[in-house]
């Protein structure tokens, strides 16, 4: 069974960095994509940045302060966000599946529980 935690989020000042973890079991990282994604209240789920192999994807809004990274010995899956925003201030959740296209959560089957990142002004 395939099983996703995520952790690492917290109350961060806007401008600062945080790395969020996604531990996985039943699943190993290397082979299928781990992908990000996060979500407002009132608002659908947003895909953030994926990974696969040795390929990386991210969403054009957080390209070049997002970075997605994996320690297959680990079998976890990082995202570190550096130079907060105060709009990247939501709940995140890391995913895997086989999806087509990676950027669709509909397309996902598992799902963690996701983390809350603040960011204060």
């Amino acid at each position: 069974q395939v099983q996703l935690v995520e952790s690492g989020g917290g109350l961060v000042q806007a401008g600062d960095s945080l790395r969020l973890s996604c531990a996985a079991s039943g699943r190993t990282v290397g082979h299928w994509y781990i992908s990000w994604f996060r979500q407002v209240p009132g608002k659908e789920r947003e895909f953030v940045a994926a990974i696969k192999g040795g390929n990386s994807y991210y969403a054009e809004s957080v390209k070049g302060r997002f970075s997605v990274s994996r320690d297959n010995a680990r079998n976890m899956v990082y995202l570190q966000i550096d130079s907060l925003k105060l709009e990247d201030t939501a709940i995140y959740y890391c995913a895997t599946g086989t999806p087509t296209p990676y950027s669709e959560p509909r397309k996902y089957a598992y799902w963690g529980q996701g983390t809350q990142v603040t960011a204060s002004s």
